[in-house]
Parts: structure tokens; C-alpha cells; sequence
């Protein structure tokens, strides 16, 4: 065999193994998504149980658990009112 013959064949498996784990990790990925374990708030019982770490700076999250706290903050950030005498005050 020449030394041609010998590259094409070398180049051509690599290409070949390269596609087969590419298809593999692909296939593997699909179906599931990675997470921090100790991130994913809405299936931890204790993050409900805990107090919000916002409570002692800021008196409206005084009460909250800190699963309560980061739903506030995303309600907040989009503009929801907060309480009922806010909705009260939009709707005049």
C-alpha cells in the first residue's frame, strides 16, 4: 500500500469515529437536560421550608421561604402587582 492509501484510510476512520461519538452524545442528550442538583428549587422540599435569605434586609419577604422569595423576585422583575391594594390602585 502506498502512503496515500494509508492516509485516506487513517482520515477516513477518524471521520468515522468522530461521527459514531457525535451520533451517540447526540442520541444520549436528547431526552435529558443537565441541572445542578442543589439549583433545581422547584422539586426540593427544603428550599420550601427554609427562610428567605432576603428577610432580614428587606421587610416584604419577612414570612417567606425562599422558594417564595425567588418566585417574588421574578413576579417583581415583570411587574406584577404585589398586593391587593396594589390592584386596587391600577385598576382607578
Amino acid at each position: 500500500m502506498s502512503d496515500q492509501s494509508l492516509q485516506k484510510i487513517f482520515y477516513a476512520g477518524a471521520a468515522a469515529a468522530t461521527a459514531f461519538v457525535l451520533i451517540k452524545t447526540y442520541t444520549n442528550r436528547k431526552k435529558t437536560f443537565w441541572v445542578f442538583p442543589d439549583h433545581d428549587m422547584r422539586n426540593s422540599v427544603e428550599v420550601d421550608h427554609k427562610e428567605s435569605p432576603n428577610a432580614p434586609y428587606d421587610h416584604a419577604e419577612i414570612g417567606l421561604s425562599e422558594l417564595d422569595s425567588a418566585y417574588r423576585s421574578e413576579w417583581v422583575s415583570m411587574g406584577y402587582p404585589k398586593t391587593y391594594h396594589d390592584l386596587e390602585e391600577n385598576e382607578n
